[in-house]
């Protein structure tokens, strides 16, 4: 077996870089997410049926496609098509922003229609319009049960970021096959890309469960 133990600490400054890369798309991909989620996941509960036939499109071919698809597709196929040039950098963050937008419209979806119907009638009889039920009775409501899923859906999102290397993003797997190509110390790169993930992934995971003992106890 063929170690080189100072490999472990060498790939380090890689790494970090890898890592900042890695945290600025998944924070700022997840947070556009957001936004496109809860526009879609609105319009999925809308009762024009041309609003929720485009809401429903865009969910299921978001999750009925291979994200690795939908990075290529967005990086080099819209364009080529256009006739443009497209930032790695720039191509990570929407194909993020995208793709979680997708779950997210669901975890909306469900977090609004699992509050119980009653709440609107509660907010009619106290004499609110359907945006005022929706913004002060329905939707305090329906964000407590959102949380959960929302804290699992960034980071899914965060581990995905980890294909971004196939258009050479400096995160923090392309960092380590940089490093791996260049030292053929695969072991030792993969090792600690690894660990970096679980660095990440494991506090972000107690905290998780944190917030929800919390939530289930309020």
């Amino acid at each position: 077996m063929n170690l080189n133990p100072e490999a472990f600490v060498d790939i380090i400054p890689y790494l970090v870089t890898g890592l900042w890369y890695t945290l600025i798309i998944t924070l700022v991909g997840v947070a556009l997410g957001c936004v496109l989620g809860t526009i879609f996941g609105l319009m999925r509960l809308s009762k024009n049926g041309f609003i929720k036939a485009i809401a429903s499109i865009y969910v299921e071919v978001l999750r009925g496609t291979p994200l690795l698809a939908q990075i290529f597709f967005f990086h080099f196929g819209i364009p080529n098509l256009l006739g443009f040039n497209l930032d790695a950098l720039v191509s990570a963050i929407v194909v993020i922003a995208i793709n979680s937008g997708a779950y997210i419209a669901e975890i909306v979806r469900g977090g609004v229609q699992s509050v119980d119907q009653g709440q609107i009638e509660a907010g009619r009889s106290l004499g609110l319009n359907s945006r005022q039920t929706m913004r002060y009775i329905i939707w305090p409501q329906a964000l407590k049960i959102m949380i959960p899923p929302f804290g699992n859906q960034f980071i899914i999102s965060l581990k995905d970021t980890s294909l971004l290397s196939s258009i050479a993003v400096a995160e923090l797997m392309y960092q380590a096959q940089t490093y791996s190509s260049i030292t053929f110390d695969a072991f030792e790169a993969y090792f600690m890309v690894c660990l970096f993930y679980l660095m990440i992934t494991i506090p972000a995971s107690l905290l998780l469960r944190y917030t929800e003992r919390r939530l289930e106890r309020s």
